[in-house]
């Protein structure tokens, strides 16, 4: 009899882990979310009621391995943090701010990997989130563009590691989600209507749009070492 696979998103209270989770939800996974925002926690209730939200810090090792163990075996990873700091120009580069992005994403993003392996199921799947950034050559993103590499340079040499689970991610372009919300509002929508111009798919992604791909990945069990390029062009273009 087939069993309701477990899957985790840790950063899946909002943007793109919380379209993910929904996502995973509607295929029939049983899907437990998790966040250090207990005011995020507490709103999944009410906004997506097929999950299971768990209030617990990435950067807490302790506190990932006791959720991970107490829903082992964990079939479906995704880790999906993001911090709002670390860009600008090298030359104006505020290279504390890149430092409190690091502590943001990589460095808990490395702490939930390794608090949560020993729960994994021998054939779960891991699926991290990068950026463009990453690969595009857009001026002021060398900061921001160097974290999301090291996330993304993750995944090759894990899903050789790790196997036979499966170490996968996606890189999204520009898109709509709270990331966004300490900007204006009037800035926020002159520049995705700029963007919008610019790019070769006419329109700024959703959270949904990526989750798709995130979905993707965490399903399909011939996808390994491998990162989707989800940015509407962006990479061929300059905004």
């Amino acid at each position: 009899m087939e069993t309701t696979r477990t899957t985790l998103v840790v950063g899946g209270t909002s943007g793109i882990g919380l379209a993910a989770a929904r996502r995973l939800a509607a295929g029939g996974d049983t899907v437990h979310v998790a966040s250090r925002d207990a005011t995020k926690v507490a709103a999944v209730a009410d906004t997506a009621p097929e999950l299971v939200a768990h209030r617990v810090d990435g950067n807490d090792p302790a506190a990932v391995a006791e959720l991970a163990a107490a829903l082992a075996p964990v079939d479906a990873l995704v880790v999906t943090l993001a911090g709002s700091e670390g860009a600008g120009t090298l030359a104006d580069l505020d290279l504390a701010a890149l430092r409190r992005a690091f502590e943001a994403k990589f460095w808990p993003t490395m702490t939930v990997l390794q608090a949560t392996l020993p729960h994994l199921a021998k054939q779960a799947s891991i699926t991290l989130v990068g950026a463009i950034s990453a690969h595009a050559a857009m001026p002021g993103t060398a900061g921001i563009g160097a974290l999301n590499a090291a996330v993304e340079a993750l995944v090759r040499p894990l899903a050789v590691e790790l196997a036979p689970r499966r170490v996968n991610a996606v890189a999204p372009g520009l898109v709509d989600t709270p990331w966004w919300n300490d900007m204006p509002e009037q800035d926020r929508i002159a520049w995705f209507t700029a963007a919008e111009a610019g790019l070769p798919v006419g329109h700024v992604s959703s959270a949904d749009e990526i989750a798709g791909a995130v979905a993707l990945l965490a399903t399909n069990t011939s996808m390994t070492g491998t990162i989707v390029e989800v940015d509407g062009g962006a990479r061929f273009v300059q905004l």
